[in-house]
């Protein structure tokens, strides 16, 4: 046998992908892996990183610099996969409080959990806590095979439904293959799934700090000319006086303040937020993310659905990116599921058409809303600058509006999934 026969033998090898394969092990594919296995659905985990997180290391020391700000519906998710406890034991950091100002005028908004009706307004979670324990959780499923180190090249048209070809030859297939490998999503590609896009004109920049007084639990965000800054509370072994930092602001003035030394940088960050925490420590490199929104121009195809970032990356002004992702992976395991009892195959177009039908419409809404935030906040012209600070203090003098907007914050918009409630 020569060697192109030889290569042509193993492209055509093709392994049972199980039910549903999932491409990207980060914390939507992953939740969604938990979902379905725990249902006893039969699924592979495909994940470029070479192997699982530390979890010794994962919410221990310093915290990493990456954090999602969960809503109370994702930590009911979470709660209820068996996530939750393994998280609480690692670090989590509830917040009880926000206060969102414009620093080029005087409006200001507060918001609190007892003003909702909640018992928090939700959770800062480093992204490496909420990944280390769901793969926690998906090594005790059975049902759950994991493939770490390994890269999609191609996307086929299978017998059983699609099947996706490995970087080192080998063909995975199943009824269903769904993208949860974020933004820039090559599974998308592959399948021939465009994007709407445009730059934000933003990029972020994330770190961590100590501040010279605790937070209090209150999230806290300004409007600078340039950009939101979002000083999030972290609490460490008892030490209320941590914050992760994300910055947006131009990419060019990003790149600066990433070169400035800690001591430069956190003189930086207490000019620009008033110092309303007093004296800022930097304790952890700041890096740059590019900010860029976009929104799948489907969300499925036969055999194939998006979830998460392949579907819609957002601004992260209002912290809710992942949270709207893990609300995609509730749907289409409730939609799966509800399929399954009835003995319909997981890449059933029918079935899919649901899932983009409940998740679509409030992710575009959740994207025009951020947009519109972000250009509103972003001008100088002196009449908006008024007309915004008068809204910002209106909306904080009417307590039936904050608390409807809070509830919204808070993810209980539309039909919500069992696995949220």
């Amino acid at each position: 046998m020569n060697r192109h026969e030889e290569e042509r033998d193993m492209h055509e090898a093709t392994t049972d992908g199980g039910e549903a394969i999932i491409v990207g092990g980060g914390m939507v594919g992953a939740t969604l892996a938990c979902l379905l296995g725990e249902a006893g659905m039969a699924v592979t985990l495909v994940d470029a990183r070479p192997a699982p997180l530390d979890d010794e290391a994962a919410g221990r020391g310093r915290p990493a610099p990456r954090v999602s700000a969960l809503t109370p519906v994702s930590r009911r998710l979470l709660d209820g996969i068996g996530a939750w406890p393994d998280m609480q034991a690692r670090r989590v950091t509830p917040y009880r409080g926000m206060a969102v100002w414009d620093a080029e005028g005087t409006g200001e908004v507060r918001f609190s959990a007892e003003e909702a009706g909640l018992p928090v307004l939700g959770h800062i979670v480093e992204n490496d806590v909420v990944v280390a324990a769901l793969e926690a959780r998906l090594a005790a499923l059975p049902g759950v095979r994991r493939r770490f180190g390994a890269r999609v090249a191609g996307l086929e048209a299978a017998a059983a439904g699609r099947a996706v070809v490995l970087e080192d030859g080998e063909r995975l297939a199943a009824p269903l293959v769904v993208a949860a490998d974020g933004a820039r999503s090559p599974l998308r590609e592959l399948a021939g799934i465009g994007v709407s896009a445009h730059d934000t004109g933003h990029a972020a920049v994330v770190t961590t700090v100590r501040t010279e007084r605790p937070h209090g639990g209150v999230a806290r965000q300004a409007f600078l000319a340039d950009g939101p800054l979002a000083f999030l509370p972290l609490t460490v072994d008892g030490d209320a006086r941590y914050c992760s930092i994300v910055w947006s602001t131009p990419p060019a003035e990003a790149e600066r303040l990433c070169a400035l030394s800690a001591e430069a940088l956190g003189e930086a960050l207490e000019a620009a937020f008033a110092s309303r925490l007093g004296a800022v420590t930097v304790v952890d490199r700041a890096q740059a993310v590019p900010l860029t929104q976009r929104h799948a121009e489907r969300y499925v195809l036969p055999g194939l659905a998006l979830v998460g970032d392949a579907a819609h990356s957002i601004h992260p002004l209002a912290g809710q990116g992942v949270n709207l992702g893990l609300m995609d992976a509730a749907v289409l395991a409730e939609e799966l599921l509800a399929a399954r009892r009835r003995g319909i195959a997981p890449g059933d177009e029918a079935c899919l058409a649901r899932y983009a039908r409940r998740r679509r419409g409030d992710n575009a809404a959740m994207l025009k809303l951020m947009d519109g935030f972000r250009l509103l906040f972003g001008t100088r012209h002196p009449a908006i600058t008024l007309a915004r600070n008068l809204g910002m203090r209106g909306v904080d003098r009417l307590s039936p509006l904050k608390r409807l907007l809070m509830q919204q914050a808070a993810g209980r918009r539309g039909r919500l999934p069992a696995s949220c409630r």
